[in-house]
């Protein structure tokens, strides 16, 4: 998973596993499952509760782990709830709240990443910018892994730019 600063240039990258990364790519390009991920569900307690995820804090980074936490309010009272980064962040796009780090992560982990030096002239702005996952970065062996999950998990929306971003990939 990529995050982007917002009006930026760094990117955060994240390891996460395929479930998530399928959870997160399915409320990114719209799509919707047959069946409530577990992402959907959590969105659903929250609501059904009145509760209401303020924000989501990634606070710190430790052995090639990042950590996060869910701020949370219900009412008058506020509460942190300790998380896996993948879902904290399936659940903030969700109830689109928003996702902060720290300066400090930002300078140590951050790439710069500077769009206009590998935008494909021919592919349209909006089709190459996903929020938070730019397949760009991805390795071809990360983009066919995550081809052959999509095909798998009949997610052929995601398939067929996993496919496009490789055949871009090999034109290099």
């Amino acid at each position: 998973m990529v995050l982007a600063e917002e009006d930026g240039i760094r990117r955060l990258m994240i390891v996460v596993g395929t479930p998530e990364a399928q959870s997160i790519a399915f409320k990114l390009q719209g799509s919707y499952p047959p069946r409530p991920l577990t992402h959907d569900l959590f969105r659903s307690l929250l609501h059904q509760f009145g509760i209401i995820l303020r924000e989501v804090e990634i606070y710190k980074y430790e052995n090639g782990v990042f950590f996060s936490r869910m701020i949370l309010s219900q009412g008058d009272k506020n509460i942190q709830i300790e998380s896996r980064t993948s879902d904290a962040v399936g659940i903030a796009l969700r109830t689109k709240s928003p996702i902060f780090t720290t300066e400090a992560i930002m300078q140590e982990q951050a790439i710069v990443f500077d769009e206009n030096s590998i935008q494909d002239a021919t592919t349209p702005e909006d089709e190459r910018d996903h929020l938070a996952l730019d397949y760009s970065l991805l390795n071809q062996d990360e983009l066919e892994t995550l081809l052959k999950d999509a095909i798998e998990g009949e997610d052929y929306e995601l398939a067929s730019l996993l496919r496009d971003e490789l055949k871009r990939k090999g034109k290099k």
